[in-house]
């Protein structure tokens, strides 16, 4: 479906952004540490609450699918 492809590139991307922003902070420290673990719990939200409402709509629309093609009562 649309809305996966769409959630799974959002997510995609603040998956390697963040990991990018660890290698850095790994590496270099470009920011103080605890600015950076609240920047991974955002991000961790943000995945989570982006793949759960796409996972949520996706199974409402095959619901709808089903039912208007009278596979369900």
């Amino acid at each position: 479906m649309k809305t996966m492809k769409i959630a799974s590139l959002i997510t995609g991307v603040i998956f390697a952004l963040f990991a990018i922003l660890l290698l850095a902070q790994m590496w270099g420290n470009v920011m103080p540490w605890e600015i950076f673990i609240k920047l991974a719990v955002t991000a961790g939200v943000i995945i989570i609450v982006t793949f759960g409402l796409a996972l949520l709509y996706r199974e409402y629309i095959e619901e709808k699918t089903m039912k208007d093609e009278k596979y369900l009562d």
